[in-house]
């Protein structure tokens, strides 16, 4: 059988190699002591209560048939309120597009606007599916090395410098996905100004945006102008990953050509799902999502300092998501392994601590980095802390 180029072509999604490897290490050795899962960008928090009893009435009330392509109005409109209410940006909700999760979201973004050959912009290191949606679409994905200095986020300078004629635009995220750092608004502004000089498309991963610590920080894009791209997700804020639920927020112009590629790709996003989410909206639920939020930031300030204390450097504090971007150069050395993809399974193998290693992300310095999810509870992840310590102290 002849398999098509792309999907000959498509890197592996290393993250879930090294959970595969725990799976295989589990199944042939036993859980004890019990696998770490640090490597996951999964809350461990499910649907709060109020979310699953309505997934529960729609299903008994049959509530089950095919919603419109772009969504329930009624989930539009809420979301639209919360934009108002957390962020105080006025967002149509005509403008909102409920998606198949962000990934669908991402992959409708990129089918609409990008031509083969384009060229769409990302920061290096930066979540990996991203640059597959871009590929997907016959496009192609340029990664811009970025450091410490710009917060692992691009800056202006760099979108222009690196502008060629057949570039379309930029994708950015913020928090990013797998360094937690977020691009502050005059960044933004200042990249968003230089795609627009060149008649190019803004789409900003906005999935984690709930998820911000620094009051510098958190505001969405959509608070530039309505040229914008953003797309969201249930999934890591609303802790609804399984129920693949997200959205997408378009320029008005944009939204009849994603609900016909909706219509034919997806037809609909889940309906339970859907109802479901209204509830993420209850007064109830999102006193709950800020608990969780304060939980998620606790559990990095408790991790962080622990984690260099270790050898393990983390350049840049993250200010949101559940993620720690931490060079393993020294630890690595201290161990005898030449870099973080060897020192990710000698940790997997010798400490049973699942992480994720830099060369998921890109190409930019990835083989001194590690990506530690902290979407785990403060027991595991301070007992990961103390193995990682007995590896690499005695």
């Amino acid at each position: 059988m002849k398999i098509a180029q792309r999907a000959q072509q498509i890197a592996p999604f290393y993250v879930m190699e090294v959970g595969k490897a725990a799976a295989e290490l589990v199944a042939r050795e036993g859980n004890h002591p019990a696998m770490i899962h640090l490597n996951i960008g999964e809350p461990d928090f499910t649907a709060p209560p109020l979310v699953q009893e309505a997934a529960i009435r729609a299903i008994s009330g049959g509530h089950t048939q095919y919603t419109h392509a772009i969504g329930l109005d009624a989930l539009r409109e809420r979301i639209s309120q919360w934009y108002a209410q957390r962020f105080g940006v006025s967002v149509a909700p005509q403008r909102i597009i409920i998606t198949a999760g962000a990934s669908a979201a991402l992959q409708l973004a990129c089918l609409a606007l990008i031509e083969a050959g384009d060229e769409i912009l990302l920061p290096d290191p930066s979540y990996p599916c991203n640059r597959q949606f871009v590929q997907a679409a016959d496009g192609i994905a340029t990664g811009i090395p970025v450091d410490a200095a710009s917060r692992f986020q691009l800056t202006a300078e760099q979108v222009r410098a690196h502008w060629q004629a057949h570039t379309r635009g930029v994708l950015l995220a913020s928090p990013s996905n797998p360094t937690g750092t977020s691009l502050a608004a005059q960044t933004l502004s200042d990249i968003h100004a230089v795609v627009q000089q060149h008649g190019g498309i803004t789409l900003v991963d906005e999935i984690y945006l709930g998820l911000s610590y620094d009051a510098a920080y958190g505001q969405t894009a959509l608070a530039l102008d309505e040229n914008i791209i953003s797309i969201n997700s249930f999934s890591k804020y609303f802790s609804m990953t399984g129920w693949r639920l997200g959205w997408l927020v378009v320029p008005p112009a944009l939204v009849n050509p994603i609900e016909k590629l909706a219509q034919n790709l997806f037809i609909c996003p889940s309906t339970v799902a859907q109802h479901a989410a209204l509830a993420c909206f209850e007064p109830d639920s999102l006193a709950e999502y800020e608990r969780r939020r304060a939980a998620f930031r606790a559990r990095r300030d408790l991790f962080i300092p622990q984690l260099r204390a270790l050898g393990l450097d983390v350049p840049v504090e993250p200010d949101g998501a559940f993620y720690v971007w931490a060079n393993c150069a020294e630890a690595a050395r201290r161990i005898g392994v030449p870099g973080s993809w060897e020192f990710a399974f000698a940790l997997l193998e010798r400490a049973r601590v699942a992480v994720a290693p830099g060369k998921d992300f890109g190409s930019q310095d990835v083989s001194q980095y590690l990506r530690f999810s902290i979407a785990n509870s403060t027991e595991n992840l301070q007992e990961a802390i103390d193995r990682m310590k007995r590896l690499l102290h005695g």
